[in-house]
């Protein structure tokens, strides 16, 4: 998902293109040279055990736990570039919410980190990570997605295709070593990254000849990452498989689970196939990712956008199950059909935000306990459907968006660890409002597009129009 935002530094990359070949090849040498494992600009930091690392000091905590909370993922365009006052802003935004941050190391704004074998890129991600840090979050990495040589392309050529087919290509099985190698040198780099996502939603990893998954394949790049990392530090957190938890129409019979169903549809038995091989075959995990919408393959949202988020509910209790009860990530999570550019421009921003709302209580109820917003930051402009900020293209961007609010308040709320209570909800609301509750607030949220008054918690009181609402106890 977020399928169409792929390419790193774009403006840089326009630059390059307009340099001409030869200019281009002189620019891809000095960057190499300058990139050198070891090498970065002279702020670097110190780590402790005395090794250098890039950028913000960094500080790796003692105890790693599986768990991180609710944050949101970077994408093509975020706050680490744009306006020094709008980047500034919503570092502030950030300050003192630890909101987990996660990034891919190619893609979403990360640029090719091994584009020669051996030689090493980390501009882009280096300032990504930097952003993190400073803003106060809890860094996550995707390991997603390979640099061209370990799939196909011309070895030592140290170009990059960044089309949408090429990024989603998955490393040929003799650059499994590879690719788990180059998993090792980020960790090395990057030292207070303590959790690590092992590749994105199976890209590349589809048996045609079979018309299923190759989860044969992604397993074994799995185990050889896994060990990889465990054996930079133990103490390092990993996770996996980030299947796409497809869903198809609940009348349709191919490729339907027989089990895994309900009125929002049923599981495709091939994405179950999937998940059941990693997990009998895994070398281990820390924790367990998964990511999906709410609505089916055909982007029906059944029977309505509210009640289709049960369907995050029942996932999320299956894979507990099968996994005796590892710690649930979800990855990314949709609950309202994007079009083909990835944009969400099909309701009002309280609509979007009381859906999103109503989905983040049916992850919990779920059993996950740490997930991610996948955040569509504009390049420019002041409008953001769906976004947690304005863009930071203009030194009046970086504000607050409702969907931030909703996403931060929520992750303050319901960290790891939350108990959750059931609180009583008058008769005549059940099927107007969802609710999720602990010690210490109630969260309602009004699911009709029309004022109601409402009684929970033993409190009476009025919501507005799809209005989100947050309670003390």
């Amino acid at each position: 998902m977020g399928r169409h935002e792929w390419i790193p530094g774009a403006r840089r990359w326009s630059l390059t293109a307009l340099l001409g070949v030869g200019a281009a090849v002189l620019a891809l040498v000095v960057t190499l040279i300058s990139t050198l494992p070891g090498d970065g600009p002279s702020t670097r930091g110190t780590t402790r055990d005395g090794g250098t690392v890039h950028g913000t000091p960094a500080n790796p905590t003692a105890a790693t736990k599986p768990d991180v909370g609710w944050g949101f993922t970077h994408t093509q365009y975020s706050a680490d570039e744009g306006s020094g006052a709008a980047t500034a802003r919503v570092e502030g935004l950030l300050a003192g919410t630890g909101l987990p941050q996660n990034q891919h190391i190619m893609g979403w704004g990360a640029g090719n980190p091994e584009p020669v074998k051996g030689r090493y890129d980390f501009q882009e991600m280096d300032r990504r990570i930097d952003f993190v840090r400073k803003s106060g979050g809890t860094p996550v990495v995707t390991l997603c997605c390979a640099p061209d040589w370990m799939k196909g392309g011309k070895a030592g050529a140290g170009t990059t295709d960044w089309s949408q087919a090429a990024l989603e290509t998955a490393p040929t099985p003799d650059h499994y070593k590879d690719f788990a190698a180059l998993a090792a040198t980020v960790a090395k780099r990057y030292p207070d990254v303590r959790h690590f996502i092992v590749w994105n939603e199976f890209k590349g990893f589809w048996n045609d000849s079979g018309a299923r998954w190759d989860y044969e394949g992604y397993t074994e790049l799995y185990n050889l990452v896994y060990k990889a990392l465990k054996q930079v530090d133990d103490k390092i957190m990993v996770g996996g498989p980030y299947l796409v938890m497809d869903s198809v129409d609940p009348r349709q019979k191919q490729d339907a689970s027989t089990t895994l169903r309900g009125t929002w549809g049923a599981m495709d038995q091939r994405v179950l196939d999937a998940f059941a091989y990693w997990n009998r075959h895994k070398a281990g995990a820390d924790f367990v990712v998964v990511d999906g919408s709410s609505y089916t393959k055909d982007d029906d949202l059944l029977p309505n956008e509210f009640a289709a988020t049960d369907k995050l509910t029942a996932v999320g209790a299956w894979v507990r199950e099968q996994t005796h009860d590892l710690p649930l990530w979800w990855a990314e999570y949709y609950v309202e059909p994007a079009d083909g550019n990835d944009d969400r421009n099909g309701w009002r921003e309280d609509h979007r935000v009381a859906v999103q709302a109503t989905g983040m209580i049916a992850l919990v109820k779920g059993g996950a306990s740490s997930g991610f917003y996948w955040n569509p930051e504009e390049e420019k402009g002041t409008g953001c459907p769906g976004c947690l900020w304005t863009p930071t293209g203009s030194a009046n961007g970086g504000r607050e968006l409702p969907m931030y609010d909703l996403v931060s308040r929520f992750g303050k709320e319901f960290p790891p660890g939350t108990t959750y209570r059931t609180v009583p909800v008058a008769r005549d609301d059940v099927p107007n409002v969802r609710v999720l509750a602990d010690d210490k607030v109630v969260l309602v949220v009004n699911t009709l597009g029309r004022a109601i008054s409402a009684q929970a918690d033993g409190k009476r009181f009025d919501m507005k129009a799809y209005e989100v609402k947050w309670l003390r106890r």
